[in-house]
């Protein structure tokens, strides 16, 4: 497997413990993981390929780089095909990790038998990163403005019930904005998508009487327009007025972004308000399977200064693989991008927030199950 480049989350734990609070984002640099885990890195040679979520596009590049100074013989290539594409080739065999902004699925694991040379597929968090609601509309996100919507408007949005950006519902939470009349083009995401999945779940569990349809990672309705990966979104909601879509903070750089009523208060989107919504979210100890971490996020949170639309991204992998130099070369990889060093170099090219102290040590602990004899 580790000769192909074809393209780009411990056991559970009680579901009662909440994370430990990461306001302080500089506080919450993770621990030097990777030294043990990515020592033998420098012996690794051969080409190794992921594929999955286009939301870490910009932190898996900055991995890369800064994974050739541990491992200056190997090649590193990722495929940014969206988490479903990439979980799907990573169950055939034709990758050696996937990145996914959802957790794998019970089939997902029991599928990955056929893949891992012993035992299941297990994710861990490698990245969390706020979603933004984005627009480009003329004087207001080419003025750095701000539009206030709580979860029952942007749902309406994305639901096509509301469709001008003068709307009554918009502009009464922003008595401040001359805001136009003009119609409202929704961008979504076109392919099986992480990010999808996450946004639906944020209107889902924020606004259940607004946002009716089940949980996918395709966009469930006929509204607006789709876009492949993230880059496809934010670049389709850059060439025209009036547009709205989602997509990951590390993107959006000079689009106008919604700041969404939490509470009594609209919070701007930022890591450190993304990361405050982890700080009132749980570890789920229902997920099937050895080794896994999966974040259950709180979308209803009344945390002050907490941003509810938030992904905790992933890197899935095998305990074991069945040729030993993709074993070595996932070990050191993960040890790496979830070290301190890893954590800073993702911080420094998508603007996430760095994984807490309290994640850490468990997912080195999961990491340390991976057989590379």
């Amino acid at each position: 497997m580790h000769n192909q480049i074809p393209m780009r989350a411990t056991a559970a734990v009680c579901a009662a413990a909440l994370l430990a609070s990461l306001a302080a984002c500089g506080d919450n640099t993770a621990s030097g993981a990777s030294t043990a885990q990515a020592a033998g890195a420098a012996a690794l040679g051969g080409e190794y390929a992921g594929a999955g979520a286009s939301s870490q596009q910009s932190a898996v590049e900055a991995w890369i780089e800064g994974f050739r100074g541990v491992a200056p013989n190997a090649t590193v290539a990722y495929n940014p095909s969206g988490s479903g594409a990439g979980v799907s080739a990573f169950l055939t065999g034709s990758t050696v990790w996937a990145g996914s902004d959802k957790a794998l699925s019970d089939d997902e694991v029991a599928q990955s038998k056929s893949v891992c040379a012993s035992g299941t597929a297990f994710d861990v968090p490698v990245y969390i990163s706020p979603i933004a609601v984005a627009f480009n509309l003329e004087g207001v996100s080419d003025a750095g403005r701000h539009v206030n919507m709580d979860a029952a408007t942007i749902a309406d949005v994305f639901a096509g019930r509301i469709t001008r950006w003068n709307d009554e519902r918009i502009a009464s939470q922003n008595p401040d904005l001359d805001l136009p009349d003009l119609a409202i083009t929704v961008v979504h995401r076109s392919d099986k998508s992480g990010t999808t999945l996450n946004f639906v779940s944020y209107l889902k569990d924020a606004a259940p009487d607004m946002w009716d349809y089940e949980l996918s990672e395709n966009w469930p309705n006929e509204v607006g327009q789709g876009a492949k990966g993230t880059s496809g979104v934010v670049s389709t909601i850059r060439q025209a007025n009036g547009t709205i879509g989602y997509a990951d903070f590390s993107q959006v750089a000079g689009l106008g972004t919604v700041a969404v009523k939490v509470g009594d208060a609209y919070t701007p989107i930022s890591a450190e308000a993304g990361s405050k919504v982890i700080a009132d979210s749980q570890i789920d100890a229902s997920v099937e399977g050895d080794n896994r971490i999966v974040v259950t996020i709180n979308h209803t949170t009344k945390a002050a200064g907490a941003y509810p639309i938030v992904l905790v991204s992933y890197d899935i992998v095998c305990p074991a693989y069945k040729d030993p130099q993709d074993a070595r070369f996932a070990k050191a990889w993960l040890g790496y991008v979830t070290s301190a060093e890893g954590q800073q170099a993702a911080q420094a090219a998508a603007g996430v927030a760095p994984l807490p102290e309290t994640l850490t040590g468990r997912i080195t602990a999961s990491i340390d199950q991976i057989k590379v004899d």
